[in-house]
């Protein structure tokens, strides 16, 4: 039995912690230690509490006295493991697969076999699970792939649910072990619904010799909880739970399960919990260890019931309870998990499945229905979108009730064909956003699904805390000021953060020190850009909490362009003296990872001079993960689409503290390295940014820019030019959601401003040499002031500007040249073109530039 250290609860403390739970007081860890304790008649006064609020959940979801299952087929598809947890029997080694005549995975023949069978006896679901990254450890797992002709076992999982949804109609649940955010975005597509036990949060039991998760990588509690969190930013409905009986005391065991509610809690996406009880098993190093008894189990649902609440979905294993199911039940349960009528349970394959048939019969002794549901819960079933992926849903909607989300009992189980949605360039919505959003402004401030895409609030008030509290700064800025003004290379971090802090006359000589390196940099020339923006969807389901640009399908403000319109505002660029198109859209669940080529493509058909600079690092892996292919062939293939460079945006602050507050799905800071790495390697140069003002302080400007730097230095030392510039993106709050909750500053103040910027001129010297203010976002004075500051660049004309002005920017969504050279001007300084690579405009685009230069509201038509 697991017990806490000394002694158990005392009566009253056990009196107190009931009454709580009977009154629907919330508990905390030391109350719901003590009830984990429970035994007898405390036990069943606790399981009656819980199961009250068991019952009030299915009230509310529409499914009263309902106790679910899947029906399923248990797919072991490689029982190799880098890991080597000290109760496990289902991963073995090389050898012993070729002793009994196994490969190192199963054939997709072995697969499809299995499948077929299980849609033949009318199973729903197949339960994909394996080992965690077994080519890390065994060279013949790797070997097994690469003559396969798979990256990785992760491609392998994504290429195989892929034919089991085309051949047979089962929807694959997937349980592939530790993934990374990326690998969640490659599987999406592909499954309705993951999964991982978390097991503990114990770290004692992964790192210390001789507890259970020593020497297994996948096992580190902090590892576990990433990816529950990557699912729920993700938005793939993620099924996760308890080992009980391992070893960990009741405190970590009442831990365990509030970090199972701070994710469900943050992220909406945790779509049932699995109390599972240890049972030990011959031949592994926990063979004498006692099993998880059955009060410990019931103990454990019913305090995890109080704790994760009535809208929680609880499963235990039916297999693993010696047929006690009434007590179970009556502790607070509402799932059976997956049970199926072929195949054995091959984690515990010496406990065979019950009979659907006495699942019923005992449910029903208990006052309960037993209904089939699929392997994605009825909750995400009826919400769709995003945490659907659209081509799962026909196969997801030929298998579920429209009403309730549970499975048609009488669903045809057939193949399907897995295909990309039909018509993702029709032209729809608000086309004309770009201009009317300065003349008619946007329908509303606000999303109207305001309260559920970004995740719970709540939380996520409590999660930006402590990242924009104020740090004390001890460090002399005069002597921080004189390191600057002789050599930035070598300012310290504290010298730094205390330059970034500097207000006052201190702020005027930071700035005077970096506009003097600028001029000796690169002169006095203040650079722009003649290029046009062109946002072709601004349909997106990411959740990024401090964009308003983003628009569901349905919203009165959503659009989507047509390949025809992007060439046709491509061309009329073209003909005003533009030398660039920057393109970026929403992450619109209809597009296809090739629809990027499309677009890059059709400007290129139409206007082969013109430069293509387009698709964030966020649209870069989107594009990638829906294709299947990786990050470098992805891009290879968009450069010979036509791709010129990257915008660098999607960077917001690179520092996960704050980028998690700030975006709910987005790319983790690493990936965003990675794409934009990649990319120069290739030979696609891009910009780089920083988004600044919101849940930040300058601490994490300060790792921003040693980032940036440790990657065009790397850039350099590969002997590829990396990036073109740096820009400065202050925040706009006013329409932001993070602003909107409550939770952000109001955008930045001018003394961040200036600070931002004479700090990038100085900490990205000498690597990154061109620094561009955003006159869209701080205006003609502002802007002059930045030139004042160390900038050097105005960037672009825009022609149109929709994220902005969205986000509640007064500043318009266009530039005349006149205009440009004025806020040059103001800064007392000459203007000139350039290129997206900073070189020498044509004449004949200087001359058409100038032939049109304030016009363009004639020349740029609605288009229709």
């Amino acid at each position: 039995m697991t017990m806490s250290p000394g002694t158990g609860p005392t009566t009253n403390a056990m009196r107190r912690a009931l009454k709580r739970a009977r009154d629907g007081v919330a508990l905390d860890v030391g109350e719901a230690a003590v009830l984990l304790q429970a035994r007898g008649a405390d036990l069943d006064d606790l399981a009656a509490s819980a199961a009250r609020v068991r019952d009030a959940g299915l009230a509310a979801a529409g499914r009263p006295g309902v106790i679910t299952y899947s029906k399923s087929v248990f797919i072991p598809l490689t029982r190799l493991c880098r890991d080597k947890c000290h109760y496990c029997t289902f991963a073995t080694v090389p050898g012993k697969l070729r002793r009994d005549g196994h490969g190192m995975f199963m054939s997709p023949d072995e697969v499809l076999d299995i499948a077929r069978r299980g849609a033949a006896a009318g199973c729903k679901e197949a339960l994909i699970t394996l080992g965690d990254k077994p080519e890390d450890r065994w060279p013949e797992a790797k070997e097994w792939l690469e003559a396969a002709g798979y990256e990785d076992t992760i491609s392998y999982v994504r290429a195989i649910s892929v034919r089991i949804l085309e051949e047979t109609g089962l929807l694959p649940h997937l349980n592939p072990g530790v993934m990374s955010w990326a690998d969640f975005q490659r599987l999406k597509p592909v499954a309705p619904s993951m999964g991982m036990m978390l097991e503990t949060t114990a770290e004692r039991l992964w790192s210390e010799p001789g507890m259970p998760h020593h020497g297994s990588p996948d096992k580190e509690p902090a590892v576990r909880l990433r990816v529950l969190e990557d699912a729920g930013r993700s938005s793939v409905p993620f099924t996760s739970g308890l080992l009980i009986g391992i070893g960990e005391t009741y405190e970590e065991r009442a831990e365990s399960l509030f970090a199972l509610r701070r994710v469900s809690r943050a992220y909406h996406g945790v779509q049932e919990l699995i109390i599972q009880n240890f049972r030990a098993k011959p031949d592994t190093a926990m063979r004498g260890m006692p099993d998880a008894e059955l009060d410990e189990l019931v103990a454990t649902v019913a305090v995890a019931r109080h704790i994760m609440g009535p809208a929680a979905c609880l499963q235990a294993p039916p297999n693993l309870v010696d047929g006690e199911y009434g007590r179970l039940i009556g502790a607070g349960i509402d799932d059976w998990g997956g049970v199926s009528p072929l195949t054995i349970d091959h984690v515990n394959p010496e406990r065979p499945w019950p009979q659907i048939e006495r699942l019923a019969e005992q449910s029903a002794a208990a006052g309960f229905e037993l209904r089939e549901r699929l392997c994605v819960y009825p909750e995400f079933v009826l919400r769709g979108e995003p945490w659907l992926d659209p081509r799962l849903l026909p196969h997801v909607r030929a298998l579920a009730d429209p009403e309730t989300g549970l499975a048609l009992p009488d669903a045809v189980v057939e193949g399907r064909p897995w295909q990309e949605p039909e018509e993702v360039f029709s032209p729809s919505g608000r086309t004309d956003l770009h201009q009317t959003v300065d003349t008619e402004g946007r329908t509303g401030d606000r999303r109207t699904d305001f309260d559920a895409v970004y995740g719970d609030w709540g939380a996520l008030r409590e999660a930006a805390a402590p990242g924009m509290a104020p740090e004390r700064i001890d460090t002399d800025v005069r002597a921080a000021l004189s390191q600057a003004a002789d050599d930035p290379t070598r300012l310290t971090d504290a010298e730094a953060l205390a330059l970034l802090h500097a207000d006052g006359p201190a702020l005027d000589a930071l700035t005077r020190i970096a506009d003097e390196l600028r001029r000796a940099v690169v002169g006095e020339d203040v650079t722009y850009i003649v290029t046009r923006n062109i946002n072709f969807t601004n349909v997106c389901y990411t959740g990024c909490r401090f964009c308003a640009f983003a628009q569901r399908r349905t919203d009165a403000d959503a659009y989507t362009l047509s390949l025809e319109q992007v060439a046709d505002r491509a061309e009329q660029a073209w003909d005003v003296g533009a030398v660039e198109v920057c393109m970026q859209g929403g992450i619109h669940p209809d597009l296809p990872g090739t629809a990027y080529f499309d677009i890059a493509r059709a400007v290129k058909e139409r206007v082969p001079g013109m430069h293509v600079h387009a698709f964030s690092p966020m649209e870069v892996v989107n594009g990638a993960t829906r294709t299947g292919m990786s990050v470098r062939d992805w891009l290879t293939a968009a450069k010979e689409a036509g791709l010129d460079s990257l915008p660098g945006t999607a960077a917001e602050i690179l520092d996960d503290e704050v980028r998690w507050v700030l975006t709910k799905g987005k790319l983790p800071a690493a990936d965003w390295i990675d794409v934009v790495s990649t990319a120069h390697e290739l030979g696609i140069r891009s910009s780089s940014t920083m988004m600044y003002g919101h849940v930040d302080q300058p601490r994490h400007w300060l790792g921003h820019f040693r980032t940036l730097v440790d990657v065009q230095r790397r850039a350099r030392e590969k002997g590829v030019a990396g990036f073109t510039e740096f820009v400065t993106l202050p925040f706009i709050h006013t329409n932001a959601p993070v602003y909107l909750a409550g939770i952000s500053r109001p955008g930045p103040t001018m003394r961040d401003n200036r600070a931002v910027t004479a700090m990038a001129r100085l900490l990205l010297h000498p690597y990154i040499t061109n620094i561009q203010t955003s006159w869209v976002k701080l205006g003609t004075e502002g802007a002059a002031e930045m030139l004042r500051s160390g900038a050097n660049d105005l960037g672009g004309t825009l022609m149109e500007e929709t994220i902005s002005r969205m986000a509640g920017s007064g500043y318009g969504s266009y530039k005349s040249v006149r205009d440009l050279e004025a806020v040059a001007e103001a800064a007392g300084r000459p203007a000139k073109p350039r290129t997206t690579l900073y070189g020498e405009v044509p004449e004949e685009r200087r001359r058409a530039a100038a032939a049109s230069d304030g016009h363009l509201p004639e020349l740029l038509p609605v288009l229709d």
